[in-house]
C-alpha cells in the first residue's frame, strides 16, 4: 500500500533543512545579513516592482545554491572522510556554482543600486 502524501510533513522537512543550514553554516549568516541590507536598501530607495522581482529571484537563487552546496559538502565528507581528489573536485564545482550565482546577483544589485547611490552623491 502506498503511504499517504503529507504536504505539511514535507514542509517540516524543508524547514528543518533550512534551520540546520542557518545554525551550521557561517555563510548562511553572512548571506542573511546581506539579504537584510539589500531589502532595507530596496525599501529606502523605493525600487520598482521589476527591481524587487530581480532582487527576490537573486536572493532565492543564491540561498538555494548555498543550501545545495552545503548538502553536497555533507555528502562528500561522509563518502570520503579522508582527502580524495574526486571529493575535492566535487566540492570545488559546487562552490564554483555558488560563486557564479553570487557574482550574477552582485552585478544585478549594482545595476539596480549604483544609479540610486550616485544620485545621493549629486
Amino acid at each position: 500500500m502506498k503511504p499517504k502524501y503529507n504536504i505539511f510533513q514535507n514542509f517540516s522537512y524543508a524547514l528543518k533543512g533550512i534551520l540546520f543550514f542557518m545554525k551550521r553554516e557561517y555563510s548562511a549568516r553572512i548571506l542573511l545579513t546581506i539579504t537584510a541590507i539589500v531589502l532595507l536598501a530596496g525599501s529606502y530607495f523605493k525600487i520598482t516592482r521589476t527591481e524587487w522581482i530581480a532582487l527576490v529571484v537573486c536572493i532565492g537563487l543564491v540561498l538555494a545554491m548555498e543550501l545545495m552546496n552545503s548538502a553536497i559538502e555533507l555528502l562528500v565528507d561522509k563518502l570520503w572522510p579522508d582527502y580524495h581528489q574526486t571529493a575535492g573536485n566535487i566540492k570545488d564545482l559546487a562552490a564554483g556554482a555558488v560563486l557564479l550565482t553570487s557574482l550574477a546577483a552582485a552585478i544585478i544589485g549594482c545595476i539596480i543600486f549604483a544609479p540610486k547611490l550616485f544620485g545621493l552623491l549629486h
